[in-house]
């Protein structure tokens, strides 16, 4: 599905344009024997199956089984296909198998849970949904037959891991052998440019609820690039990566890197600092993404004086608000890279300098590598009438989806006649540097460590269990805001919201915070 005209996305004089699949085929026929996906050594800790370490070659075999299921299932071109799995190598290739059967991935956030997930997926008539057994204790398959019930549109609900549910279609048996007819790279060609079809559909949270995000190839691949070339990866680069390809900011730090520099991938899940350790040491990988918070929590731990990472730290700022009063960077043999993630609009990478200070971030172009005569503009920034940041460019869609979203008065991402995405994040300019400084969140949202929730939308939620309860957001170091409930029975509020399938961090909220709160699921 080619979004706007499709006339516009005729295929241009010059090379052909590769979609993302295409991309990592070649990579996979150039270097089959390359490590390409590695699992976490202690995935069995947190999700079914013993750690995965795969060749180029294996995970295009098994790209191309997955794809083969996926086609005989019968799902026509361009059907949504939700995947909801960990920071696993079963995600990755379910990422790209799903795009090789020409259908679009909808990554879902992992703390989601029945309420959001019906919300987003019945808005999209998703097809089908990829999830696996279980993550820590809970049992995403029964959850996702549970919301099958709930969507019309949901014809199978398939799944990773041991002991899967009736009704369940498993992808395990896929690793022991590709079924006998798998789906060429290229069976499904478009008739127009097949890199401006949607490969992604992320999801935003504005005051009036769940936004979904439509990307092409071209549009997501941008992304990426700027955050490999600000990072200065190099070919054939070992990445470790904390972050889960659930957003485009997951897209864009983890999946997009790994594929522009054709190198080795290793997951981490969930965040555990004596195994990140570990992995890097065994695993090779000269490049660290992590959480902001993570990231200079570890500096100032010392780790990387340690060797924990000689090359080059990848910060995800989902508060980027806080950037700007970040402590400075003092470790000489660790780069360090902002990236500041502005919800699903897009973001901006920029490496710090020898004085280990955040780099000021000009309005205009934004360019990769900053300061390179060669430079590539993957975006624009530009300061709003009201103050607040928007963007453009070539990482940023240029319409709203389903089509014709606009016209039904439901959330939808707006895009304004020039381009612009307003993302609602309040900035200044900074008299010395002309540089952007951001300064405040979208009004009106709550954001937790990469989950946004109206605040609104919160307290109704609450009210509605028990009316004498209220949810607050409070600021917090590591996780930008947490939230905090307050009631008389909390445990009786906490077990009705997680009884109506609501997202966590709001049951938790009402934990009683006088006793140590056990981690929450995943």
């Amino acid at each position: 599905m080619i979004l706007g005209d499709p006339a516009a996305a005729a295929p241009q004089q010059g090379p052909r344009r590769l979609t993302i699949d295409e991309v990592f085929h070649r990579i996979a026929a150039k270097h089959p024997e390359r490590l390409a996906l590695l699992d976490a050594p202690n995935r069995k800790t947190f999700t079914d199956g013993a750690p995965r370490r795969l060749t180029y070659a294996d995970a295009d075999r098994i790209v191309a089984a997955i794809a083969g299921r996926l086609h005989g299932m019968g799902m026509a071109s361009d059907s949504v296909v939700g995947i909801q799995l960990p920071n696993t190598v079963d995600n990755i290739l379910t990422l790209l198998g799903v795009l090789r059967a020409g259908l679009i991935a909808a990554p879902l956030p992992l703390l989601w849970r029945r309420a959001e997930l019906v919300a987003a997926l019945g808005r999209l008539g998703a097809k089908a949904l990829i999830t696996t057994g279980r993550i820590g204790g809970f049992n995403y398959c029964h959850s996702a037959m549970r919301v099958a019930s709930e969507v019309f549109s949901i014809r199978y609900v398939c799944g990773f891991g041991d002991k899967l549910p009736d009704g369940i279609v498993a992808f395990d048996d896929l690793f022991a052998a590709a079924p006998p007819d798998p789906v060429p790279p290229r069976e499904r060609e478009r008739q127009h440019d097949a890199a401006s079809h949607i490969a992604f559909i992320t999801f935003d949270v504005g005051a009036g609820g769940i936004v979904p995000v439509a990307r092409n190839h071209l549009e997501a691949i941008a992304g990426g690039l700027g955050v490999a070339l600000e990072g200065r990866l190099a070919q054939n680069a070992g990445i470790v990566s904390t972050m889960a390809p659930a957003s485009f900011a997951g897209l864009s730090l983890t999946f997009i890197p790994w594929l522009l520099s054709a190198g080795t991938l290793s997951l981490h899940h969930p965040f555990d600092a004596e195994v990140l350790a570990l992995q890097r040491h065994d695993d090779g990988g000269s490049t660290l993404i992590v959480p902001d918070a993570a990231a200079l929590r570890l500096g100032e731990a010392g780790a990387f004086d340690g060797g924990l990472c000689s090359g080059t730290v990848i910060a995800a700022w989902r508060a980027p608000e806080r950037l700007a009063a970040s402590p400075v960077w003092s470790e000489r043999d660790t780069a360090l890279v902002d990236v500041s993630i502005f919800g699903e609009a897009g973001l901006v990478a920029a490496r710090r300098g020898n004085d280990g200070r955040a780099t000021p971030i000009p309005f205009g172009p934004v360019t990769a590598p900053r300061g390179s005569p060669g430079a590539v503009v993957v975006a624009e920034l530009v300061r709003t009438a009201a103050g607040t940041v928007a963007l453009r460019g070539p990482m940023v869609p240029r319409h709203a989806f389903p089509p014709g979203i606009e016209r039904s008065g439901l959330a939808h991402f707006e895009i304004d006649r020039f381009g612009l995405v307003d993302t609602g994040y309040s900035c200044e300019i900074d008299p010395a540097s002309k540089a952007m400084v951001v300064t405040g969140p979208p009004s009106g949202l709550v954001g937790v460590g990469g989950y946004r929730f109206p605040l609104r939308d919160l307290q109704e939620a609450v009210g509605q269990i028990d009316g004498a309860a209220n949810i607050a957001a409070l600021p917090d170091r590591l996780l930008g805001q947490r939230l905090v409930g307050d009631a008389r029975e909390r445990d009786a509020v906490q077990a009705a919201l997680n009884a109506v399938g609501i997202n966590p961090l709001i049951a938790a909220a009402f934990r009683d915070r006088g006793v140590r709160a056990e981690p929450v699921g995943a």
